[in-house]
């Protein structure tokens, strides 16, 4: 039986642990309350993030590192991504040294601007041929939920990849493989800042035309960076782009979407943090997008207007005026 191994007792750590379980991995998660723990273990329930479902029989938790990454042919990192680089330098040491490190994580590193398996493949000492990432359009509840979803996994290695696929692949998760890199991971990063936008003009109760014109655009701008990090154009039409877009701006279970729309309501950025009880990825990765983007000398007129709303303090209405004042241009450029 594969071993697999999920460092993060999250809604999406936990919820993947169940795929990987229903695949027929067995499955250790790994967390730092001891309590949550015992709670996996015994009640079979994670009651912090995804109460009153059931968790089967071949997914158990610890609080030990070492005990987590005995013998486990994927390491999943489910951890918040500004997070990722402390972690995982406490747990290089203990990880199996054949290991897949796969991420969950949907961010860009703030103060290096580097996506998650980069700083993977620097803390951890690895090939990047020993990095996966999975990435689409997967709200943790509805797949906890056995609800139909598809995803991709993607690696430099097609055949490491094809190895994740193969242990995560269940009758309601059909993982689709790819070794665009790159461009999976700028597609999950990028669509939590647009997807911010997207809730601030729902509270702000703009309509379908203004989200609609929201998304459009800032899937353009997502391939724009793309285009210039070296990433594959086809990915972003993909579930890692327009798949994982869709949902997250269009969904009341997004983090980042509903983040946004209490700051569009009117609500302060500490009021609204205040009220969110898991990590909105875009509220920070924002900057670190803008500035992969201004590395890159790509123009993302979203991605700054989001870091001037969420950091900035500038109001809504201004910045929606200011986006909209913008010079005429062609469609594709």
């Amino acid at each position: 039986m594969t071993k697999a191994a999920v460092f993060g007792t999250g809604s999406w750590g936990t919820a993947f642990a169940m795929v990987l379980a229903d695949a027929g991995c067995e499955v250790t998660l790994w967390g730092r309350r001891a309590e949550l723990a015992e709670a996996v273990n015994t009640r079979r329930e994670n009651p912090d993030y995804l109460p009153g479902v059931a968790l089967p029989a071949a997914v158990r938790a610890t609080t030990d590192p070492a005990e987590a990454a005995d013998g486990a042919e994927f390491t999943v990192l489910a951890v918040p991504s500004q997070t990722l680089r402390g972690n995982l330098a406490g747990w290089a040491p203990v990880l199996h040294p054949r290991t897949v490190l796969v991420s969950l994580m949907k961010g860009v590193e703030l103060g290096t601007a580097k996506r998650m398996s980069e700083v993977i493949e620097e803390v951890a000492a690895v090939d990047r041929s020993r990095v996966a990432v999975l990435t689409g359009p997967n709200l943790a509840k509805e797949i906890a939920a056995r609800q139909p979803a598809a995803s991709v996994v993607a690696c430099t290695d097609d055949s490491v990849a094809q190895r994740l696929q193969a242990a995560c692949h269940t009758p309601y998760f059909r993982p689709y493989t790819n070794t665009d890199v790159v461009g999976c991971e700028l597609g999950g990063a990028v669509k939590n800042v647009i997807a911010l936008a997207v809730g601030i003009a729902d509270g702000m109760e703009l309509g379908d035309n203004a989200k609609a014109s929201l998304i459009t655009r800032g899937l353009a701008e997502t391939t724009r960076l793309g285009l210039a990090m070296g990433a594959d154009a086809h990915t972003f039409a993909g579930l890692a782009g327009m798949g994982d877009l869709v949902a997250t701006c269009s969904s009341p279970l997004s983090r980042n979407h509903t983040f946004g729309t209490n700051l569009g309501r009117g609500m302060t950025l500490e009021e609204t943090i205040a009220v969110t009880r898991q990590t909105a990825e875009g509220v920070k990765s924002c900057e670190s997008v803008r500035e992969l983007a201004r590395v890159h000398g790509v123009e993302m007129p979203l991605t700054e207007t989001v870091v001037g709303i969420v950091h900035d303090g500038k109001p809504p209405l201004v910045a929606l005026k200011e986006l909209m004042s913008r010079s005429a241009k062609a469609e594709r450029v």
